[in-house]
């Protein structure tokens, strides 16, 4: 069924359907009702590809994340799916499991698709994408990789600062043997976290510190846990890179005995909706998923009136919750 099947059984102009399609104001009341109740009962649905063709604007906008089962990603997916949603537009989502070539290749087949403005809510980057992207032309926003341009905003958060909060935090309690649990520690984002837990040896005195990592999932926190107890069973503290690892060792501590934080005190990072709900409740670093979610939406779709900073830097603010008390005496 096509647009004209629907302007005969109205008895409008093609014109007119357009207008009702793109909720134009300039249609009577009466020639409203009139169209739509032709589209619902023809059953017809807009060619979206053929009219943003036909228009020379998209109405889509792609986001590409590292990891969909991570919660922190999907938050923030969700936030953009409802300011794009609002706005009138549609997402185009793609996963790359923190894979670069996976994320060239899905960056390529959103310009393929002609998309108005594309989210990178990644923490992997290939350096020829800056390059590529730049010169496109499209609005782009990088979420802690990249490099800000004429038309590409980037987010960053301040890891380092929001790492060292927990990390002066944990050392309050009087944690000296200390433990970090992460994933993919050669990307940057993720190797920030590890850093400030690495220099909290010289910080601090007496502090020792081990490190484990595995994959991004609950089973993951759980066996980079299990590799951590093993290589240090003295350890107090566990630091982890974010919320879902941090419950996968919170399973691991559970099922060895020990009592969290009375044993082990453990925190997380990125404050997901998760972290309040695992038993302890997880001390975590907040960052706010909504306003990620909001910035990118004025970045992509407000674009012509551009008002942001080519540059958003967000600091994480401390969550204090059960999973994190004094250090246990003598602990081994």
């Amino acid at each position: 069924m096509n647009l004209q099947e629907v302007a005969r059984r109205a008895g409008v102009s093609t014109a007119t359907v357009s207008r009702v399609l793109n909720n134009a104001a300039l249609v009577k009341s009466a020639t409203r009702t009139r169209v739509t109740k032709a589209i619902e009962e023809l059953k017809y649905h807009p060619n979206l590809h053929a009219r943003s063709l036909a228009g020379g604007k998209s109405r889509s906008i792609g986001v590409i994340v590292s990891n969909i089962e991570n919660p922190f990603f999907l938050d923030i997916y969700k936030a953009v799916e409802a300011g794009a949603q609002a706005a009138g537009y549609e997402l185009i989502m793609a996963n790359t499991n923190y894979r670069s070539e996976q994320l060239v290749t899905s960056v390529r087949m959103m310009l393929g698709r002609r998309v108005a403005g594309l989210a990178a809510i990644v923490s992997e980057m290939d350096p020829k994408l800056i390059a590529e992207l730049n010169g496109n032309g499209i609005p782009v926003v990088f979420y802690d990789v990249g490099e800000p341009r004429e038309n590409i905003t980037k987010i960053r958060v301040n890891y380092r600062r929001g790492m060292e909060k927990l990390i002066g935090y944990l050392c309050s309690l009087g944690h000296r043997r200390l433990g970090f649990v992460g994933h993919h520690s050669m990307l940057g984002p993720i190797d920030e976290r590890q850093k400030v837990v690495l220099e909290a040896a010289d910080r601090y005195p007496g502090m020792q510190v081990q490190t484990a990592a595995d994959s991004d999932t609950l089973e993951g926190g759980r066996r980079a846990t299990r590799a951590l107890l093993t290589a240090d069973p003295s350890v107090t503290a566990i630091a982890c890179v974010n919320d879902l690892m941090a419950v996968g060792a919170l399973r691991e501590l559970r099922d060895r005995g020990l009592r969290v934080p009375e044993d082990v005190s453990v925190t997380g990072f990125d404050n997901v909706e998760l972290a309040q709900f695992c038993y302890p409740a997880l001390t975590s670093a907040h960052i706010p998923r909504d306003q990620i979610g909001q910035i990118i939406c004025t970045a992509l779709i407000s674009s012509d009136e551009k008002t942001l900073e080519s540059e958003v830097v967000i600091d994480p603010q401390v969550v204090l919750r059960d999973s994190t008390g004094p250090a246990k005496p003598n602990r081994s």
